[in-house]
């Protein structure tokens, strides 16, 4: 037998822990069709019988609040799974329950799964799951999903209501008279003209149609707008009685009588409780301390700053072999592959650009696994209840603040994942500014421009100047989000209700499994867009070259150097010039022979297409204090930011530069005339805001769904970071800086 089982819940109930237990390595993960709502599918055998397992996202309920509610119900609807197993957390059944009555009014085959019974006889709570299963008419199997109890006995009962067939009949609940006489009439219509009923039960319809659920509105008015319009007077009629006589709407009345159902369901000898229900459980006296006014801030910094502190120690020696081994690699290629345009691709398009995007992925894993013990620990829902009342002052929401966070928000970490981590928002519009928002902290790209600028500039007070940095970046991105929640995407803010779940020590099968698949994301989105951006970057740096006049006027001028060397340069042993190797007369020639490379590298670079565009934009950048190097560097780093040092190094005629080993640039462009403290501050400004790197701007296209949020980014970002390290330059022009 073959079947298609779909693991529903609330979020934090335990269910992807189960969907892990359940298909192990045989899952993988998508996107549902049109949204960018994740989708996990997996496989698993019980007895003979093969099952094809989806995760449907988290929700608390299926009237379509959020893109999560919407794809979890299309998918009962259009799929039609043969049986939905319930992942309810047994210590909060009363709640937990609320989606299951749903599911049981919509129709569908059921199966309970009482997740984490060890925790709720922890807290002294004994389910019956037989006298839950007769009341309900379903089978409720208690599980412990982290440790793969009663799985078993749960893929048995599922193939048990499999093999039934039977399509059980919608629950019916008792609404109170008002509302019960309205469905009633409701139904009776919607039933006559077979309104949505090839789809949904007549009465669930009717109830969709009293909690205004949008999508089931806008699918009656298009398919009969005349009957639609008459269940909306119904509707009206109803609503208006309500508020007049209990001050009330229909949505909430529902919602009582459907906890008043659960809550008389579990009277009925389902629970029994061994001692005080109100006493303090080990989670709430955690959190006495963790979300205290004054110590859980405290607190969140310190552990915020421990994840980075694991980070980067523990990442530092996994990145050194990488970065060894793409060293290995490049030298590997210079000394087997000819002189030529194929040879400068390979190392400098392919090698280098890979290798410096490949060599974050140690970083980038331990960073998620930090995250994803966190996540599983219960200890982010605490961060997003800390910070919402903040972050709700500029029209976002406490789920926004791990977006800010594993985007840079500490000096570090990558606005990719800091951008995906928008998906646990249930609010398109707080969604949408909170990913346009976080490219704005300092990602870990950003680092070596910060580092270099510091060092030529702010060498006395390096830590200073980097904190400021960082208060620049959050002031910078919330001031954006409340502009953005003010103007193009302006919308009500949506509640932030989160359930603070207990604290539990995470599986180590489930954090790997966790971390490699948000790793693998990152290595398949910025490994290869990465690829495409450098092969681009060395083409646009490299042609046009120079014309062969102008290359033989730079020839013509090694060779007059050339026929000034001295017939014969001898050197006695123990003398000054043996440290160099050279006569003080040959030094002077091997001098002015580089300066002859220089200014040819220099005037390639300037006639490449590159050096075309940076030279066009320096009557508008000058503004800014930038040049038409600072020009082409900024331009490499929309690939990247990593990729302003080395351009920066190439620009001023120094060769190729490591953004590790940027002190000898540091010098050079401290000793400019065309550099300063001011122009170094204005580029700060300048990286800190301006347009995410491109696979940044790739995965803000794919999570909002339409490439012109990408185009806004870039174009919002840009014109923001020009106007305010305009604005820096000016001023301190005016003021006197130098």
């Amino acid at each position: 037998m073959e079947a298609t089982v779909a693991l529903a819940g609330n979020p934090n109930s335990g269910k992807t822990t189960l969907f892990n237990a359940l298909t192990g390595a045989r899952q993988h993960v998508g996107n549902y069709p049109g949204v960018t709502v994740e989708k996990k599918e997996g496989s698993c055998s019980h007895n003979g019988n093969q099952l094809h397992i989806v995760d449907l996202p988290g929700t608390y309920s299926l009237t379509a609040y959020s893109i999560e509610e919407v794809v979890a119900r299309d998918f009962l609807i259009s799929q039609k799974p043969e049986v939905v197993i319930d992942i309810v957390d047994a210590s909060n059944l009363e709640r937990n329950l609320y989606l299951a009555v749903q599911f049981l009014e919509m129709g569908v085959p059921l199966v309970l799964s009482l997740n984490m019974i060890d925790v709720a006889r922890q807290r002294g709570i004994e389910v019956d799951a037989k006298r839950l299963s007769e009341l309900l008419g379903v089978p409720a199997v208690p599980t412990i999903a982290r440790s793969g109890r009663g799985k078993d006995d749960l893929l048995a009962a599922a193939v048990l209501k499999v093999k039934e067939g039977r399509k059980p009949d919608p629950l019916v609940i008792s609404y109170g008279d008002d509302l019960d006489l309205a469905l009633a009439e409701m139904e009776g219509r919607i039933r006559a003209q077979s309104f949505l009923t090839n789809l949904y039960p007549a009465r669930w319809v009717a109830l969709k149609f009293l909690e205004g659920d949008a999508q089931i509105l806008e699918k009656g008015r298009k398919l009969n707008p005349e009957l639609a319009s008459s269940l909306e007077k119904t509707v009206h009629k109803v609503t208006d009685h309500l508020a007049k006589t209990l001050d009330t709407e229909p949505e909430a009345l529902i919602s009582d009588h459907r906890y008043g159902y659960i809550h008389a369901l579990l009277k009925q000898g389902v629970i029994q409780r061994q001692y005080n229900q109100n006493r303090l459980y080990a989670s709430d006296t955690i959190d006495r301390f963790l979300t205290h006014r004054l110590l859980g801030p405290i607190i969140m910094l310190l552990v915020v700053m421990g994840l980075y502190k694991f980070t980067f120690t523990y990442s530092e020696m996994p990145v050194a072999w990488v970065e060894g081994f793409f060293g290995w690699l490049g030298d590997l290629a210079a000394a087997h592959l000819p002189e030529g345009l194929f040879k400068s691709l390979v190392l400098s398009g392919i090698i280098d650009g890979v290798g410096g995007v490949m060599g974050f992925v140690p970083l980038i894993m331990f960073m998620f696994f930090g995250i994803s013990i966190l996540e599983d620990s219960g200890y982010l829902a605490r961060v997003a209840y800390m910070l919402d009342r903040v972050f709700r002052i500029f029209g976002l929401h406490g789920n926004s603040v791990m977006a800010y966070i594993v985007s840079g928000g500490i000096a570090g970490g990558c606005a990719v994942p800091g951008v995906m981590a928008t998906r646990t928002l249930r609010s398109p519009k707080e969604r949408l500014a909170t990913l346009l928002t976080a490219p704005f902290m300092n990602c870990g790209a950003k680092l070596p421009v910060f580092a270099l600028l510091i060092a030529a500039f702010f060498a006395e007070n390096e830590a200073g100047i980097m904190f400021a940095i960082t208060i620049i970046a959050w002031a910078g991105a919330l001031l954006a989000a409340k502009l953005l929640r003010s103007t193009v995407v302006k919308g009500p803010a949506t509640p932030f209700v989160m359930e603070l779940p207990p604290y539990r020590i995470p599986t180590f099968k489930g954090l790997c499994i966790h971390t490699w698949e948000r790793t693998w994301q990152y290595i398949k989105k910025a490994g290869t867009v990465i690829l495409g951006i450098a092969i681009i970057l060395w083409a646009m740096m490299t042609f046009p070259s120079l014309s062969d006049s102008r290359a033989a006027e730079f020839e013509r001028q090694r060779i007059a150097i050339a026929a000034e060397a001295p017939t014969a340069t001898v050197q006695k042993p123990g003398s000054a010039q043996e440290d160099t190797g050279l006569s003080a007369a040959a030094q002077q020639l091997q001098d002015r022979l580089e300066a002859v490379d220089h200014a040819e590298a220099e005037a390639g670079l300037r006639y490449s297409v590159a050096g075309r565009i940076g030279t066009a934009l320096e009557s508008v950048t000058r503004l800014a204090g930038f040049d038409w190097r600072t020009n082409i560097a900024l331009l490499g780093g929309f690939a990247a930011k990593e990729v302003v040092v080395s351009t920066l190094g190439t620009a001023y005629s120094l060769g190729e530069v490591d953004p590790e080993q940027s002190e000898p640039l540091s010098e050079r462009l401290a000793n400019s005339p065309e550099w300063s403290p001011l122009v170094a501050w204005s580029l700060i400004i300048f990286t800190i805001f301006y347009a995410p790197c491109f696979v940044t701007v790739v995965c803000i296209v794919r999570e909002s769904g339409s490439w012109k949020w990408g185009a806004f980014s870039v174009t919002f970002n840009t014109a923001v970071a020009y106007v305010l390290a305009a604005g820096v330059y000016q001023i301190g022009t005016f003021l006197g800086g130098s």
